[in-house]
């Protein structure tokens, strides 16, 4: 049975995909955009609200990816936009490098009160996750005077040349920027013990080791969510050598997992996390923070003339209070009954392999690559954004805001696909 459109906030499509109009877009951006973008497939994109997106067409779809997890409040969401356009209306820019904004200090005063530790946290504010990394990196070197650096293999960072380094998503990423930062050593995910057994026997010094960087649940690399042992082991292996713990947030952290933070569902305590996507509600904005013994650099040592722009702050205030007042809870409520929907589509469809993640951040394994990426153009056609992840995953990761209505339809709409390219 085809999935039923009963409302507004589920998609619907009227034209042929791409329409006319999309056709006309594509066609300009393969002549004048770098061609290193990677397109999941022709849609347009024109209008959103809440988790519904709107193209140059008039199709409308359900937005299962938030534009790879950064619209966390849902598309243009309303008290969002209002803190935006006030903010644009007193003050757009000044630069928080030479001089103070009022916005700079209450954003970090309240980022520090989500920490669990209760401990006295910094913050250093950029423009997008890879920068949030490159402080990081930068900050673990110049706080523990190592160089060294503990990766792991599907992860991914960003694209800068630093955190780049510590990709290891796919090879494509890399492929033609050598020679990357040195001293960076990639190890298996989810296994603490080959880190202290055989790299810190055979290969690193760990007395040279800054920090270790790791994501509490692996993004593109296939929302891996690690065995409960593995992060309070890396801890411990941290903390016997004096290495930094560096937590990346990007994409699990501000809500995604049910909990403000992914490393929340681990026994787990970080020195040093980097914020960026979902933490403004789709306005640029990365996040570096650290303990304040830990963020003692001198003036000069780091900065940055865009990074916490006043207007991207007012964003991240905004959508700070939308998450704690309402949308973390939605997340988990949710994001159970999601999980709930698509544990029977495994059950009906032997191409799908396993079901995994926490609260809106849910990986759908498929048998293979080819399969896949067929499902996500299904899914398209049928007016579900989805986007993929690691070799073979289909990764949903919805506004937090997204209603019961819309996860079934989503549950209902994959479970066709699936069955489309299994005929």
């Amino acid at each position: 049975m085809a999935a039923q459109v009963t409302s507004e906030k589920l998609p619907k499509i009227i034209t042929e995909l791409p329409g006319p109009k999309a056709r006309e877009v594509i066609a300009a951006d393969r002549e004048y955009i770098s061609p290193s973008y990677t397109r999941a497939y022709p849609l347009v994109a024109k209008t959103g609200r809440g988790a519904i997106v709107e193209d140059v067409d008039g199709n409308r779809f359900l937005d299962f990816s938030a534009g790879i997890a950064v619209c966390s409040t849902g598309h243009c969401h309303p008290d969002v936009v209002r803190a935006i356009q006030k903010q644009a209306e007193s003050l757009i820019h000044m630069s928080g490098t030479d001089f103070y904004y009022e916005e700079m200090p209450q954003l970090a005063r309240k980022l520090e009160s989500l920490m669990p530790d209760g401990k006295s946290w910094r913050c250093f504010f950029g423009n997008s996750g890879a920068e949030a990394i490159e402080a990081a990196m930068k900050l673990a070197r110049y706080a523990t005077g190592r160089w060294q650096f503990i990766a792991f293999y599907s992860s991914f960072h960003g694209r800068t040349m630093g955190a780049l380094s510590l990709t290891s998503s796919k090879a494509v990423q890399r492929k033609g920027f050598g020679p990357l930062v040195p001293g960076v050593t990639h190890i298996p995910y989810g296994n603490s013990d080959y880190l202290e057994n055989v790299v810190f026997k055979t290969t690193v010094n760990p007395t040279d080791v800054a920090a270790i960087v790791v994501e509490a649940i692996q993004g593109e690399g296939g929302y891996i969510v690690p065995p409960p042992e593995f992060l309070p082991g890396l801890e411990t292996i941290a903390r016997k050598y004096g290495i930094l713990l560096v937590a990346d947030e990007i994409q699990s952290g501000m809500g995604r997992t049910g909990k403000m933070f992914a490393f929340e569902h681990f026994d787990f305590h970080p020195d040093i996390v980097s914020l960026a996507k979902g933490i403004a509600s789709g306005m640029p904005l990365g996040v570096t923070m650290a303990h304040a013994d830990v963020m003692t650099w001198e003036p000069g040592a780091h900065a940055s003339t865009f990074g916490g722009n006043p207007v991207c702050l007012a964003a991240a205030l905004e959508t700070v209070r939308l998450l704690q007042e309402e949308y973390v809870a939605n997340a988990a409520n949710i994001g159970d009954f999601l999980r709930t929907k698509l544990e029977r589509l495994r059950e009906r469809h032997s191409i799908v392999t396993d079901i995994r993640g926490r609260g809106l951040m849910i990986g759908v394994e498929i048998a293979t690559a080819v399969l896949r990426d067929r499902i996500i153009t299904e899914c398209f056609h049928r007016g579900l954004l989805v986007l993929g992840a690691g070799s073979s995953t289909i990764r949903l990761s919805p506004p937090l805001i997204i209603n019961e209505e819309q996860a079934a339809f989503a549950a209902d709409t994959l479970s066709e696909a699936i069955s489309a390219v299994s005929l």
